[in-house]
């Protein structure tokens, strides 16, 4: 088998493990999506709830907090569907693809639910708490990043011969 089948395929080489700047630019790329999923949800939402549900009081926009509540789930489950069907279905989301990166388990194979599930619940305090979940890569001796460990799984670098959609 040669490297293109191996990377193209199923079976996946020992790939090096990303770093954090390759990490955060998929994450940028990823969240411009996220937030055009979120604007949609939200438009959606008014639609069925009407523009009259808002208010501008002191300048301030007040909503209803039960509406407020629920765009809040639709975001969250939205972003949490987003990130676990790609990373479970071919391991990368488009901000992968782009920077070349490449969820895996610790043997090379795809993620299971239950580890989207995790990784995707342990990388926000990763990120929102200094950044010191990403940080870890430095310290951690595979180059994993704390949600990586949680979540039994790894982020791997494509060689540029790589092609996703092969």
């Amino acid at each position: 088998m040669t490297d293109s089948e191996q990377v193209s395929g199923g079976s996946q080489g020992d790939f090096p493990r990303a770093g954090l700047l390759r990490r955060l630019g998929a994450l940028l790329y990823d969240g411009f999506l996220v937030a055009a999923i979120w604007m949609v949800l939200g438009f959606i939402l008014q639609i069925f709830v009407g523009p009259d549900t808002n208010q501008l009081v002191d300048g301030v926009v007040q909503t209803d907090p039960l509406l407020d509540t629920i765009l809040f789930l639709l975001m969250v489950i939205s972003s949490s569907g987003f990130y676990i069907w790609f990373w479970t279905h071919s391991g990368q989301t488009l901000g992968m693809i782009a920077w070349r990166i490449k969820v895996e388990s610790l043997h090379g194979g795809p993620i299971d639910f239950r580890q989207g599930a995790i990784r995707y619940a342990a990388a926000w305090p990763a990120f929102f708490l200094l950044g010191l979940g990403y940080l870890w890569l430095y310290l951690d001796r595979h180059g994993d990043a704390v949600h990586d460990k949680l979540s039994r799984s790894k982020v791997v670098l494509l060689p540029k011969s790589h092609r996703p959609f092969d």
